[in-house]
């Protein structure tokens, strides 16, 4: 038998999904413990399947011993890595979050082009007839100064050229659904392939995208990738997707960017985060914020569980892992 820590809130409905050479250990957190305060007790496990919440994780991991596997339910491992044995093998979970996370990027862009974020202003004022200052937005973000007739409403995703940096099963997902709309994809990642360009072009391939979508992992060669010159290549009036994390880009750099006018963005993460109340990314001008919700989905654990159950599959019968996280991630 291997014994496979899951945390205490995975349903037993979730847990028969285990081969039955795993024995179940149901690990409680200890909440408004300190995690640097001494353990109540040592639990052995070989295999763990860590909490989707960094705290939680935080304070189970220094209550276990034996750890031989550590099998992450989020794509993203950054804050995972210091948390386990030097010794161990960690694995993420990368495939489990692309359904949902696709379907926010294009939802992001969509709500962006039709400008719905201040359609829902103007439903809560009770008042179409600023309508037309959707015309005047348009204009401004684009310079553009002749008025059109009929005036700017909305604007098509057709025939925009969408750059996806970072192009691994999450990126594939995104241009997946965005191909209908009859769009133009340019792929970028760290490893240059067949119709992927590498990250050494990016400056070069920014200024002809309409729109950016940024979904690479944290890495400390991607944290702050986005600033200041990156910014500045962007075409008069794109559109910045960030479905990544919050210090890829560089807070400052885009703040300043919004307040000029020079690009618009949509983001479901922020540096810092959660944003405290006061910080000012909160009333920056084109900018749609979504409080980090873009994997969460009723879908996500029962996914995210199964793909556990997998592992703990393999392992049991010495098949190789999926998903190991090599070196820095």
């Amino acid at each position: 038998m291997v014994k496979v820590g899951v945390p205490a809130w995975v349903g037993d409905e979730l847990l028969t999904k285990f081969p039955r050479e795993a024995e179940i250990v149901r690990i409680e957190a200890q909440p408004g413990r300190r995690t640097e305060a001494k353990p109540e007790r040592t639990i052995e496990v070989e295999f763990w399947i860590a909490p989707a919440y960094p705290k939680e994780a935080a304070q189970v991991a220094s209550r276990l011993s034996g750890v031989r596997v550590a099998q992450s339910l989020l794509a993203g491992v950054d804050w995972l890595q210091p948390l386990i044995p030097p010794q161990a093998t960690l694995c993420d979970a990368q495939g489990v979050h692309n359904t949902p996370t696709a379907e926010w990027a294009v939802s992001a862009i969509l709500a962006a082009l039709k400008y719905f974020p201040f359609y829902v202003d103007l439903q809560r004022a009770g008042d179409w007839r600023r309508r037309r200052e959707v015309d005047e937005q348009y204009r401004a973000m684009h310079h553009i100064e002749r008025k059109f007739f009929p005036p700017v409403l909305q604007e098509e995703l057709f025939g925009k050229r969408v750059m996806i940096m970072g192009y691994g099963a999450i990126g594939r997902s995104i241009e997946q659904r965005l191909v209908p709309f009859g769009v133009e994809i340019v792929r970028v990642a760290r490893t240059i392939r067949d119709g992927v360009a590498g990250v050494d072009r990016l400056l070069d391939l920014l200024p002809d995208a309409d729109v950016v979508v940024l979904i690479v992992p944290l890495t400390p060669e991607t944290t702050g990738m986005f600033g200041e010159r990156e910014l500045a290549r962007m075409k008069q009036g794109a559109l910045l997707i960030n479905a990544a994390r919050g210090p890829v880009v560089k807070t400052q750099a885009l703040l300043a960017a919004l307040e000029a006018g020079r690009i618009r963005a949509v983001v479901d993460v922020t540096d810092p985060e959660p944003l405290p109340e006061d910080h000012p990314l909160w009333k920056a001008p084109n900018l749609f914020i979504t409080p980090h919700v873009a994997a969460s989905s009723p879908m996500f654990l029962s996914r995210a569980i199964e793909f556990a159950a997998e592992q703990v599959a393999r392992y049991v019968k010495r098949e190789p892992l999926k998903n190991v996280v090599e070196g820095r991630y």
